[in-house]
């Protein structure tokens, strides 16, 4: 009989394989830290074996709460190898929105940095199971936390790695989105589906291995973990790491490692445009940019072409659930297809589609809906939605868009009205939940509106009830102690009536476009 790993392809073998080909290759620098493959793969062993030791075995749920570091890199990859599964979870969460996270996943540790720790520690004490909390070195030298296990000591370990029986089909992590329901939502994600989807990254976004890949933005968002760092793993790239996407520190990070790939969100570039230091700095190496987690401006996207004429831009679309990218515009259709997000992406199929699951003819608004191995295999203890997600056969992005006669789609509109404020994902209906808790609002509803800096901000447009007091520092007030910070609005805005249709339906589209001018 053949053993288990003969045709295995999951995470934890594609570090194993790329550290075959290119031992002596630098693999990550973050900070002071700098690992060849070789290095990195050897300690991603013996970081399995420590976690092994402490209990943590195929199928246990152990959740990550840190920023950017070589140790998030290494324990990504340490859990695939014991066939445990990833949470990620975004640190700008409140400790009570953490622990939802953590009860709703069943997670039995917790990872965290120093700078984190205090509020890992309140959101693992609000009825978790978490019973271990793990300390994370981070980019620059800190103090552990107290009362911690220590990354150092695990991946000390001396122990063999257990003999895991594992395949692709196995659950490698799972990923928490909003949609407009007020709690998140668990994608199940498999090695399977993940590493169908490196293989349209690598593909379509010319991933390759002599590039020099920096990862700045949050490797807890599905974007930077899989679309990026993932991929270029796998091919064998060298990757420096950093935890502070702040325009300065990046720019010198190209200049100083000669960078020649880099993702980022519109807000990220528009910020780097902006510095005073963009031009005085080198930024010769770069040649491949990628943007995405939000609609980039069309001017912002030429002025990027024209202030750097060496890159070649590529605009990356998806979601959670597709593991995450489904189409791509390449550099040969930025400006010949502007605002567009291309077209499926290699191994998915994707229409726009009607309510009735028809395509729409070009020009016309539809959903869009996908098939791909790279699909989520549900919602994590959520039967419910995970049938709703998958009614008629096809994936429903909740995405509203046009497809045009060569195919390429443009994202109009949100269905489930989902904000994308920074890169970050916010669902009006939490927002509205949330200040409909405070005394004296009759209604309220959320919308995205056109922002300088964010691409989209957060705004409240709100009606009082007779004789309320309440003003707009009220609520600011309130949403800032109930909220994450990306989640509160920017601008509060009182009205006599919110617009509805005859049915009584909130029409969103009218206030958008009676407030587009608010932040400017």
């Amino acid at each position: 009989m053949n053993p288990p790993t003969l045709r295995r392809h999951t995470l934890g073998d594609l570090l194993h394989r790329s550290a075959a080909r290119s031992p002596h290759k630098l693999a990550i620098a973050c900070g002071a830290v700098r690992w060849t493959y070789r290095e990195f793969d050897s300690l991603c062993d013996r970081l399995a074996a420590g976690l092994a030791g402490q209990g943590i075995a195929h199928g246990d749920r152990v959740a990550i709460l840190a920023r950017n570091s070589h140790a998030f890199a290494a324990l990504r990859f340490a859990l695939a190898r014991l066939g445990a599964v990833l949470v990620p979870i975004n640190f700008m969460l409140k400790a009570e929105e953490a622990a939802y996270i953590l009860r709703h996943a069943g997670a039995r540790m917790l990872a965290t940095d120093s700078g984190l720790a205090p509020l890992a520690q309140a959101a693992a004490a609000l009825g978790t199971e978490v019973r271990q909390l793990l300390w994370l070195p981070a980019e620059e030298a800190s103090e552990p936390a107290p009362g911690m296990l220590h990354f150092d000591t695990l991946a000390a370990c001396t122990g063999p790695l257990p003999d895991v029986v594992l395949n692709g089909s196995d659950l490698a992590q799972i990923v928490y989105t909003s949609g407009t329901e007020s709690l998140p939502k668990g994608a199940m994600l498999t090695h399977d589906a993940v590493m169908w989807q490196y293989v349209s990254c690598v593909v379509d976004a010319s991933i390759a291995t002599g590039d020099l890949m920096l990862h700045a933005l949050p490797l807890y968002h599905c974007a930077q973990l899989d679309v990026f760092f993932g991929p270029a793993v796998y091919v064998g790239a060298s990757n420096v790491i950093t935890g502070k996407p702040v325009a300065e520190h990046l720019l010198a990070l190209i200049e100083r490692h000669r960078i020649s790939s880099f993702f980022a969100p519109p807000t990220v570039w528009i910020a780097l445009l902006r510095s005073p230091a963009f031009d005085t700095t080198d930024l010769s190496s770069l040649n491949k940019g990628y943007y995405g987690a939000s609609i980039m401006p069309v001017e912002v996207m030429r002025e990027i072409l024209r202030r750097l004429p060496g890159l070649r831009l590529w605009n990356l679309y998806g979601q959670t659930e597709i593991a995450p990218l489904a189409t791509m515009l390449g550099p040969e259709d930025q400006l010949r297809k502007p605002g567009s997000c291309g077209r499926a992406a290699l191994n998915v199929e994707t229409r726009v589609v009607d309510d009735a699951m028809n395509d729409v003819a070009p020009g016309q608004v539809g959903e869009i809906v996908h098939r791909s191995p790279q699909l989520l295999s549900g919602y994590f203890h959520d039967d419910a939605r995970t049938a709703a997600a998958f009614e008629g056969g096809w994936f429903h992005s909740g995405d509203l868009a046009t497809i045009d006669d060569e195919g390429y789609i443009t994202v109009v509109d949100r269905k489930k009205d989902m904000i994308k404020t920074g890169g970050e994902n916010v669902a009006s209906r939490e927002v509205e939940e949330a200040i409909y808790r405070l005394e004296g609002i009759s209604e309220v509803a959320v919308v995205g509106l056109p922002h300088p800096r964010w691409v989209e901000a957060v705004a409240a447009i709100v009606v009082r009830k007779p004789g309320a007091p309440i003003d707009e520092a009220a609520v600011l007030a309130h949403c800032q102690a109930h909220l994450a910070g990306f989640k509160q609005p920017k601008r509060v805005v009182f009205v006599e009536a919110l617009p509805k249709n005859p049915s009584g339906k909130l029409l969103k589209r009218e206030l958008r476009q009676a407030h587009a001018a608010l932040f400017h």
